[in-house]
Order: structure tokens, then sequence, then C-alpha cells
């Protein structure tokens, strides 16, 4: 079974006595187009290794490892292991881990080599996980991840959208990012409230003095109404001087500045 259907979703999961837990944010893609093109998307060839995050009921994991090298995938909720073990008892380069993912060093369980991030992500941690495998997961060099529309248009917002915000800049500071296509909620069981989105985030490498420019960002946008004068009173001793140093209107507002001149900002600022 490679890539499973609404009908052989809930077949698996009532065999196994499961539910799908909405406390998890449990949502299992039953989409064998979907699952292709998200396998697709991030080009696995056999050299690759694969990090999931989100196994759910093994999918995708099946899909990837049938083309890449080797797939990592992280499940928090161990009562999915016997359903997952049967789906994936055809393919044995695939390391289940039991684990909350945001409570690990990532980096270190991978180790060496280079990476790819392919997953279904949980809606509970799906900003927070990309933003920090980002700053602190270099060995990831691409992510190809189903988020919430909102989410995925957030993260490859423009600056002055609505959208835009800090979770912008820190992902545009390391990636080059781009929604790759939406989904729509009922290729899930159960279908969730929202649509999805397939975000593919290319990791650029972070320039130097990029989390000074995070800094920055968080507390502008943390009082977004104010002009940056007065948000950045608080990281900044003498906001209008360094502003006018990086050719920057201290009348502007936080979602007017681009990744880059938070960037050069920063740069000022430490001068």
């Amino acid at each position: 079974m490679i890539a499973q259907t609404r009908t052989q979703v809930r077949a698996l999961l009532e065999r196994h006595g499961l539910k799908p837990r909405k406390s998890l944010g449990q949502h299992f893609l039953a989409d064998p187009n979907i699952t292709e093109k998200i396998v697709a998307t991030a080009s696995i060839t056999s050299g690759d290794n694969v990090v999931e995050v989100g196994a759910g009921t093994g999918t995708l994991t099946a899909a990837l490892a049938s083309r890449a090298a080797r797939v990592v995938s992280y499940e928090v909720d161990r009562s999915l292991e016997p359903l997952l073990i049967e789906v994936l008892k055809p393919h044995p380069n695939v390391d289940l881990r039991f684990e909350d993912v945001t409570s690990v060093d990532l980096g270190a369980e991978l180790g060496p080599g280079s990476w790819k991030l392919v997953a279904n992500l949980p809606y509970n941690v799906g900003t927070g996980l990309v933003l920090d495998v980002l700053r602190h997961t270099p060995q990831i060099g691409l992510m190809v991840v189903m988020v919430q529309t909102e989410v995925g248009h957030r993260l490859a917002a423009s600056a002055g959208t609505k959208q835009y915000g800090v979770p912008s800049v820190v992902a545009q500071l390391h990636a080059h990012v781009r929604v790759g296509f939406t989904v729509p909620p009922q290729v899930f069981v159960p279908p969730p409230n929202v649509g999805s989105a397939v975000v593919v985030l290319e990791r650029t490498g972070a320039p130097e003095g990029a989390e000074r420019a995070i800094q920055l960002a968080g507390a502008a946008f943390g009082q977004r109404r104010k002009m940056l004068r007065s948000s950045l009173a608080s990281v900044l001793d003498d906001p209008v001087t360094v502003l006018e140093r990086a050719g920057i209107s201290p009348e502007l507002r936080a979602e007017q500045l681009t990744p880059s001149d938070y960037l050069a900002l920063g740069r000022v600022s430490h001068g």
C-alpha cells in the first residue's frame, strides 16, 4: 500500500480501533494524487535522506520510502504504532521515532549529511517547527510541507501585505519560499475546517546578522501599529538615528520593511 484512499484510511483506523485525535491536530492525508504530488515536488531520489514529522497513517511515509535512501519519521501518537508497523512493513529504510519532534534537538538526532523535510505537518506545530528548522537545523536544505493555507501565505508574504509578519521575515532570511499548490479539506480524514497549502522552502543560508534582524522584526511587529521610531525603542537606544543611518524613515511601520531592510538595520545597529 503506497498511497491510501479515504476508504483505506478509514479501514486502517477501524481495524486498529483508532480515531483521529483533535488534540493532536490529526487530519490524515487520504488522496493518492496529492501524496504523489508532494513527493514529486520534493524531487525525491534514491540518494536522499528524508525526515518526516507526523507519520499519521503512513501514506506519505511509504511513498517517500519507496523512492528515498532513508526516511526518519517522527510521530507523537504512540497508539498509531501497530498501524504504522503494518503499513510500513515493506519499507525497512524507515526509522520510526515515537517522539515529540518539538522537544528534541533535531539537528543532533539527524547527524551530518544533507536532508529534506517532507511532511503533512500537524496544524498545531506548523509555523513554529518550520521556523525552528530554518534557524537551527542547517543540514535540512529543502522543506516541502503541508500547512494551513493562511500559514503558507504568511511564510511567503511580501512586505506591505496583510499576511506579512515575523514568520515571513524569518523564513525569507533563510530560504527561497513559495506556495507550491493548495489542497482542499476533503482530501483528509477527517476534513479540517480550513484549506491547506504545500509550501516549498529552499534554504539559501542565513546571512550574517540574521538573528539580530529577527530580533528587530520581533520588536517592530510586536507594536505594528506604531511607527518604527516608537516600536524599536525597546531594542535600540536611539532608534531615529539608527534608522536614518540605515536609510530607513523612522515614520515607517513594521510591515513596510523587507527582510533585507531588517538585515541592514541590524548591521547598522551593531556598527
